[in-house]
């Protein structure tokens, strides 16, 4: 589990694709791999994945297809910038929200618009999942646990302050961009029980 609160931001040192795998590599940052253990979860970009090696220069994930076609690893290159994750402890301080790394889907970046300090993001939503995306609610966007503005029918809107500007990839983002989406998953879990109570009550 994850806290959706990004410690670090890496660059991707190498990537080696196979037929049925993609094995990446990502810079590690000063001290994030302290007492990481071969075989931890990290969140990249919001993907759980599990790293292979510790105490290196690098970072090394396996890939496998079925994460590449449902996340924006698959677009990923050499040099891309990714949001980095250590998974939360029992006594850790949930800053953000509850997220498993389990992405929902990708959605594309519409529009941004870049202030002073700050920076306003206008997101794609699909249908399926519009029911559980409500203004002031959690969303995990790249791994960033954010708070969701105006909902549309088919988008959304999240608003971001210096610090995450400063701390995650969501300052490279701009039009055409493709962001991984974690739905919170006890909104899901409350709106399913009242669509299904709801549901109950008509039938009866």
């Amino acid at each position: 589990m994850f806290s959706g609160i990004v410690s670090v931001k890496s660059k991707v040192a190498k990537i080696k694709k196979y037929e049925d795998y993609l094995s990446l590599e990502i810079t590690t940052p000063k001290g994030f791999d302290k007492n990481l253990k071969r075989g931890a979860s990290i969140s990249v970009n919001g993907v759980c994945l599990t790293s292979k090696d510790s105490g290196s220069k690098t970072l090394k994930f396996d890939v496998i297809e079925e994460t590449i076609s449902k996340t924006n690893l698959k677009n990923i290159n050499k040099g891309d910038i990714v949001n980095l994750e250590r998974s939360i402890k029992a006594s850790t301080e949930i800053g953000g929200h509850l997220m498993s790394g389990h992405i929902h889907f990708t959605a594309k970046v519409i529009k941004t618009v870049n202030r002073k300090n700050t920076k306003d993001i206008q997101i794609s939503l699909i249908k399926k999942y519009l029911d559980y995306v409500m203004e002031k609610g959690y969303i995990g966007i790249n791994g960033c646990s954010l708070t969701i503005g105006k909902v549309n029918k088919t988008n959304f809107y999240i608003h971001l302050i210096p610090e995450t500007l400063d701390i995650t990839n969501l300052d490279k983002l701009s039009e055409g961009d493709q962001v991984n989406i974690e739905i919170d998953q006890n909104t899901i879990t409350v709106v399913n029980t009242v669509k299904k109570t709801l549901a109950t009550q008509i039938s009866s």
